[in-house]
């Protein structure tokens, strides 16, 4: 079998100790950084250009800075309660005082994106913003975040991808280095924090850059908001197919863990909660009209 031998990186891009207290740097912490700076940076650049709005821009460069710092609030409180009440309910309903220990992992995008759209709509309430406006603004600067963190999940050995015979499949270690059923020695798996990397932050991010830039898509409020909606739903919707489903899930009875059954099919809960983000980027799509 050919497979893709996992790199050797470490998690911590350096490590000191000070005064008894260890204190690191990881790669998943700089890329929430990183991606937040470029995120502001792309809303800067789309304020200043007066050409792509239909009249003035809907924030001024003191607003973003200032809406930052909600949306930071928003991603964190947002995908920590999201991953507590959509993966594992039932053990932080045991271990409630486990609830606020983000640095032991465990965040969801979904509750992330539900915690800025919240923090988002109350910044634009007292500012007096725009909605669908900034909506826009805020899904052009999300893609570069979306990128760097997927390849830190990568880097961190985690978040892999279903057991694959692919020659592009790579050796996973720690947990995830278990035997694959009729595969001897080695457990080769979809690296699908790849892929969600390239097709939710890389390509996704290009095509509403280009729109955007090129196309004037920023003058019809709602519609870049819309596409971004709907491109990152499938995509995650897509390799969730290849995406190994949490623990939680899975079972003897339910080894593909599916969280959901309708009919004669079942669906992931990644699947489940990007159903509705598609079916909002639509609506938002189909009702955008130019000002």
């Amino acid at each position: 079998m050919s497979y893709i031998p996992f790199p050797s990186i470490s998690p911590e891009i350096f490590a000191f100790e000070v005064f008894g207290i260890t204190l690191a740097l990881r790669w998943y912490a700089l890329a929430y950084i990183v991606g937040i700076l470029l995120g502001w940076r792309i809303a800067l650049a789309a304020v200043r250009r007066p050409d792509l709005w239909t009249g003035a821009a809907p924030m001024t460069a003191d607003q973003i800075e200032r809406l930052l710092t909600w949306v930071i609030l928003g991603v964190i409180l947002g995908g920590r309660l999201g991953f507590v009440l959509f993966y594992q309910p039932a053990y932080y309903l045991e271990n409630p005082t486990h609830i606020p220990r983000v640095w032991e992992g465990g965040m969801s995008f979904h509750g992330g994106f539900l915690g800025v759209v919240v923090a988002a709509f109350l910044f634009c309430r007292i500012e007096g913003i725009p909605m669908l406006k900034a909506a826009d603004v805020m899904a052009l600067s999300t893609a570069p975040g979306l990128l760097l963190g997927r390849i830190a999940n990568f880097i961190n050995a985690e978040l892999w991808g279903r057991p694959t015979t692919m020659p592009w499949g790579v050796a996973f270690p720690g947990e995830a280095a278990q035997t694959c059923p009729g595969i001897e020695g080695i457990c080769a798996r979809h690296p699908s924090q790849l892929y969600e990397a390239a097709l939710e932050g890389l390509f996704l991010g290009a095509l509403l850059l280009w729109l955007a830039w090129r196309h004037g898509w920023l003058k019809f409020p709602g519609r870049i908001a819309g596409l971004f909606f709907m491109g990152y739903g499938a995509a995650r919707f897509i390799v969730e197919f290849f995406r190994q489903p949490d623990a939680q899930f899975v079972s003897d009875g339910n080894p593909l863990g599916l969280a959901f059954h309708i009919g004669g099919y079942g669906l992931t809960m990644g699947q489940a909660l990007s159903l509705p983000m598609i079916a909002v980027g639509l609506y938002f799509l189909l009702r955008s009209r130019p000002e």
